[in-house]
């Protein structure tokens, strides 16, 4: 989240910005950064010197894939179960 709301980010920012939102130890960020790289969310590029973080895929796309996931886990496939789930409960 912190990618996409500011944009490529050195090491030092992006702990900074993900602890405005998660009180969470450094190690806690590196093993989700190295996890997010290894997937191909998250790239590292050298940039004047410096390292910078990018994301690699759109929020839209993520949240897209997400909530595929959801549709097929919880509702068998059929997104207007989850339009008709989410209707419902707002009424």
């Amino acid at each position: 989240m912190a990618l996409w709301k500011c944009g490529p980010l050195s090491f030092a920012s992006l702990i900074e910005e993900v602890r405005r939102d998660h009180a969470w130890a450094d190690a806690t960020i590196k093993t989700l950064l190295h996890r997010l790289m290894q997937k191909g969310a998250i790239k590292s590029v050298r940039d004047d010197g410096r390292q910078l973080y990018h994301p690699q895929i759109g929020r839209e796309a993520y949240i897209e894939g997400e909530v595929a996931q959801i549709v097929q886990r919880l509702f068998g496939g059929d997104p207007s179960a989850l339009a008709a789930f989410l209707r419902d409960r707002r009424e």
